[in-house]
């Protein structure tokens, strides 16, 4: 199986990763990091941003050189081996679980607003909205990308409210003192603060689906990276000039409080409201992500097998997705507020650290497949600072988040020397690190290794370059097909051009990595044998791909674009109450592809010798012809073009109309015919001559809204109640 890139444009990719940062970081945070440093809590959140930027540059480096699922885990696991890759996994995987409690946590507060919950029990409303978030997941429910640019357009909007009304309520006597524990205090803070940037390279995990990754990535991640920490330091800063420090340190809901403070109990309100909705958000991707990182390393042979199965029905991980809820309950059970924050700045500092070093390795080894289109500005400058600045914040953060991170060092050796010592991969590190100055001759002796390992590492997943671009139709298959061959027949006999791309479409809930189908499945082999074997007999050009994707709208769109074909063919299933397209969103795809595109209704007719044209008012009839002309020549068929009009049309009409449409039929190469029905019920005059034939052509009805067809609000009757096959033609200059 293979993936196909999404082509995410450069304001999906900044609504991703503000999407990532926007959330605990702001809404629960500011309150207990204005304990630890006094009114300065915005420098703090300002010094953060500076102190995460060279781990943003570093990952767009990486990503575009590794533009696959995985992220930071790959980065570390491909650079320094399976060993620091078991430690990377197992630090990603808790850091992103931890920040998701915390964000339950404060989700939990913000309902007790709503609500009438004592505060006490908020640690077990966050257990019982995480077992749903559980069900969620395992399920495959998909997050919806327009809701979640929803909830953070409204949740920012109430952020910049915020700003304009508090900043004419700044109370000068309430910023003082600005440092209450010192400069040690400041610097805690700021890795305290730390995790809430930690998404701003989120978006890094899917490089791979973003558009002009080169120049996209990197702007996406200074862009968001800007914007939130314009946002941090402002609304930290109003906080703290508006409410008291004894009252805000000890405050987990402070947008609440402001929001009630300055707009009064319905403003409030809203804003508790708004901090419920981005919270609980934030808590359902952060379990999505952090499940991802147990079900890789299992892919990788780093963790138990079973961990890397799918759910057969789902499609998910149930098991790491199962795993990561319960050790998140024990979070929000036994460790309190700061603790969560505090490991989970902990574990994300250690891993950005990594990634700083992991670029500073890659290039000084010039390791052959390491060749990323975009390059950290100053290095390596800017990815020391990133070191050594991480070494000072992990230091200041104090003694239990410094165990912890020993610990899982502890722990991923012994998870590594139980299931991972057989990997036969090693890192970078270990094949060039221990002689960087004779790795020219090393390369030269080594070259046809050096070879395969670049074949080896490079991403293979996406189908730039693989499909025909000049392929005149373009068959998704989508696995309800009544007869895929059938359907590959239609767009061949449809096709102007030599070539023909079928692809298979395989779609996989957002839990699931899309690697994990990259292995041969036996349903696609036996689909391609018996393509080629259509191919063989018709005689007709037939490149067949498979893809796996995430969103099935995306890949058709993308599909039609990267071929530049004139035809897009698909089957329909032509239940007209549960969608042409059952379970894929694509209503869209019509107004939105360049191409036409043809709906084939598949009757079980497998021998088309007599095909039936019957127009709709108001179409150009010579386009349909054209078309009909083309599939008679491919099946040797004869052609019926049909006119049903009412009982009352006089014969002068029908006889006028009888010669315009044998003027039509004289362009064609193949034996034709004119029928002229008079019934005042056109459908079951179609109905009733249609068993005579083996195909029927339509045109699309005008009055039809193709969302609500392709959903499954709207009928067409004459497909309905067609005794042979269908074929339902949009053409977009008709």
């Amino acid at each position: 199986m293979k993936t196909l890139t999404r082509s995410l444009t450069l304001t999906s990719a900044i609504a991703i990763s503000i999407g990532g940062m926007l959330g605990s970081g702001i809404f629960v945070l500011p309150g207990i990091a204005a304990s630890k440093t006094g009114s300065s809590v915005w420098l703090a959140y300002l010094l953060a941003a500076i102190c995460i930027l060279p781990a943003a540059l570093s990952k767009s480096e990486l990503a575009t050189a590794m533009p696959s699922s995985g992220g930071t885990y790959v980065f570390i696991e491909r650079t320094f081996g399976p060993i620091f890759g078991t430690i990377a996994g197992i630090g990603l995987w808790l850091s992103l679980l931890l920040k998701s409690s915390f964000a339950l946590i404060g989700f939990g507060v913000y309902l007790t607003v709503l609500v009438n919950i004592n505060e006490g029990f908020t640690k077990y409303v966050a257990l019982f909205f995480l077992t749903i978030i559980l069900f969620l997941n395992i399920f495959g429910v998909k997050k919806v990308g327009k809701v979640q640019i929803v909830i953070v357009s409204i949740s920012l909007i109430c952020l910049i409210l915020v700003l304009i009304f508090g900043i004419p309520n700044v109370n000068p006597e309430l910023l003082k003192p600005v440092f209450t524990n010192g400069n040690i205090g400041l610097v805690s803070t700021v890795a305290f603060v730390y995790i809430s940037y930690a998404g701003v390279t989120k978006i890094a995990a899917i490089a791979g689906e973003i558009k002009n990754p080169n120049k996209n990535l990197p702007r996406a991640m200074l862009i968001s990276l800007f914007i939130m920490a314009i946002i941090y330091v402002s609304v930290a800063f109003i906080l703290v000039g508006n409410i008291p420090h004894n009252e805000l340190e000890t405050d987990l809901k402070p947008i609440y409080t402001i929001a009630n403070l300055l707009g009064g109990t319905y403003v409030g309100y809203f804003a508790a409201g708004i901090g419920v909705i981005t919270l609980v958000s934030m808590a359902n991707s952060g379990v999505l992500a952090a499940s991802r990182f147990p079900f890789a390393m299992a892919l990788d042979k780093l963790l138990p097998s079973y961990m890397a199965k799918i759910h057969s029905k789902f499609l998910t991980p149930v098991s790491t997705i199962i795993l990561t809820c319960v050790v998140m309950s024990f979070a929000i059970l036994f460790l309190d507020v700061e603790k969560i924050a505090k490991l989970a700045s902990a574990f994300m500092v250690m891993m950005f650290i990594s990634v700083n070093a992991c670029v500073i390795v890659l290039r000084e080894t010039g390791t052959q497949w390491y060749n990323p289109p975009y390059r950290s500005p100053f290095y390596p400058f800017v990815q020391l600072f990133g070191i050594i600045s991480g070494i000072i914040l992990l230091v200041f953060l104090g003694m239990m988040p410094l165990l912890a991170i020993l610990s899982i060092i502890v722990f991923g050796f012994i998870v590594y020397f139980k299931y991972g010592i057989k990997t036969a991969r090693t890192g970078i590190l270990r094949k060039y690190g221990h002689r960087p100055a004779l790795y020219l001759l090393y390369k030269k002796k080594n070259k046809e290794k050096k070879e395969s390992e670049n074949n080896s590492n490079l991403n293979t997943t996406f189908l730039d370059g693989d499909l025909i671009h000049e392929a005149g139709v373009v068959v998704p298959l989508l696995g309800n097909e009544n007869s895929p061959e059938m359907l590959i027949e239609i767009g061949a006999a449809i096709n102007k051009r030599k070539q023909l791309q079928a692809v298979n479409i395989t779609e996989v809930p957002n839990q699931t990595f899309l690697d994990a189908f990259m292995e041969d499945n036996p349903k696609i082999n036996s689909l391609s044998r018996r393509i080629s074997g259509l191919a063989k007999a018709k005689d007709i050009n037939i490149d067949f791909e498979a893809v796996v994707t995430h969103d099935v709208s995306d890949t058709i769109h993308e599909l039609s674009d990267q071929t530049n074909c004139d035809w897009l063919v698909m089957g329909w299933n032509g239940r007209a109450h549960s969608g042409i397209l059952v379970s894929n969103p694509i209503g869209w795809l019509v107004t939105h592809i360049n191409s036409d595109f043809a709906l084939f209704k598949d009757n079980g007719v497998r021998h088309i010798s007599k095909i039936l044209v019957a127009l709709r008012p108001g179409r150009k009839d010579k386009n349909f012809i054209a078309v009909a002309d083309r599939i008679c020549q491919f099946y040797n068929a004869s052609l019926t073009l049909l006119h049903v009009v009412p009982i009352q049309t006089k014969k002068e009409k029908k006889e006028e109309m009888k010669q315009t449409s044998l003027q039509l039929l004289q362009k064609t190469n193949i034996k034709s015919e004119v029928v002229i029905l008079k019934s005042d019920n056109s459908i079951d005059a179609v109905s009733k001559i249609s068993a005579g034939y083996d195909l029927l052509i339509l045109g699309t009805p005008q009055k039809d809204n193709w969302i609500s067809v392709l959903f499954g609000s709207g009928k067409d009757k004459f497909v309905e109640k067609s005794a042979c096959s269908v074929l339902r033609l949009t053409i977009k200059d008709s």
